[in-house]
C-alpha cells in the first residue's frame, strides 16, 4: 500500500519519521513530501504542482494522511491522486460549503481553537517551551527532545484564505487527540462527522500523536491496507 503523509504548520516532514519507519517495515511504501512552505500565498494548486514532483508516477490508490493545517489541502490531494482513504490527524477540516478557513475562524474561532492557542502573540515554533507545551506535552523526555528537532513554521495564508472547492472525500478516518491544546476536540469531533462522515478514532494524545503515539498511528494506517476477513 502507498501512503502519503502531509506535514502540518508546525512540523517538517521529519515529524512523520517514526510512523513511516514502522510502515516501511510492514512492507508499505511511504512518502513525506515537502509542501510549498516558502510561499505563504500558495494556493492548493501550487502545492499540488510541487507534490507531484515528489511522488512517483506509479503510485496508485494511495492512503493520504494529513496533520493539523494540512487538512485544508487534503481534499485536493486526495482527488488529484485518486486516494482510496484519507486520514485526518488532529486536522483542520475545510468547509464543503466554500467558506474559507479565515472566515470560519472569524465566525467561530472560539469553537475551533483553545483559549491559550488564540492568546499566543508569537508562533509556537519560536520558543521551545511553547512548542513543548502545545505540541508535545504528552511525550516522555527523550521523545520530547526528538519532537522539538522536527519543529518548523509553515504559515499557509493562501490556503487559509482560499474558498475550498466542493469536495466529496473518499472513505475517511479522523484521529482525534483528546488532549489537544491547539484544536478543540469538540469541534474536531463535530466537523469530522458532519463534513466528512468520518470514522472517528479517539486517542489519548496531544496535538502530535505521530510523535507521542507513532506505533498506534502506524497500526491504524496499516489496517487500512489489510483485506477484511471473510
Amino acid at each position: 500500500m502507498d501512503v502519503i503523509f502531509l506535514h502540518g504548520t508546525t512540523q517538517a516532514p521529519a515529524g512523520w519519521e517514526r510512523v513511516t519507519e514502522l510502515l516501511d517495515g510492514l512492507g508499505h511504501r511511504t512518502f513525506r513530501p515537502e509542501l510549498r512552505i516558502g510561499d505563504t500565498g500558495a494556493l492548493a494548486s501550487d502545492h499540488l504542482d510541487l507534490l507531484r514532483g515528489q511522488v512517483p508516477a506509479d503510485v496508485r490508490d494511495p492512503v493520504v494522511v494529513a496533520h493539523s493545517g494540512a487538512g485544508l489541502l487534503l481534499p485536493a490531494v486526495a482527488s488529484a491522486l485518486g486516494a482510496r482513504h484519507t486520514v485526518w490527524v488532529g486536522a483542520a477540516v475545510p468547509d464543503p460549503g466554500g467558506v474559507s478557513f479565515l472566515d470560519q475562524v472569524a465566525a467561530e474561532g472560539e469553537e475551533i481553537f483553545s483559549d491559550e492557542w488564540r492568546g499566543l502573540t508569537e508562533p509556537p515554533t519560536e520558543d521551545p517551551v511553547t512548542a513543548a507545551y502545545f505540541l508535545f506535552h504528552d511525550c516522555d523526555l527523550v521523545t520530547l527532545r526528538w519532537g522539538l528537532s522536527t519543529v518548523r513554521l509553515w504559515h499557509p495564508m493562501g490556503l487559509y484564505g482560499q474558498a475550498p472547492e466542493p469536495f466529496d472525500p473518499p472513505a475517511a478516518t479522523f484521529v482525534l487527540p483528546t488532549r489537544d491544546r491547539v484544536l478543540r476536540p469538540e469541534w474536531m469531533r463535530r466537523v469530522a462527522r458532519e463534513r466528512l462522515g468520518a470514522r472517528v478514532v479517539e486517542v489519548d494524545a496531544g496535538h502530535c500523536p505521530q510523535v507521542s503515539r507513532p506505533r498506534e498511528l502506524a497500526e491504524l494506517v496499516h489496517r487500512l491496507g489489510v483485506p477484511p476477513a471473510r
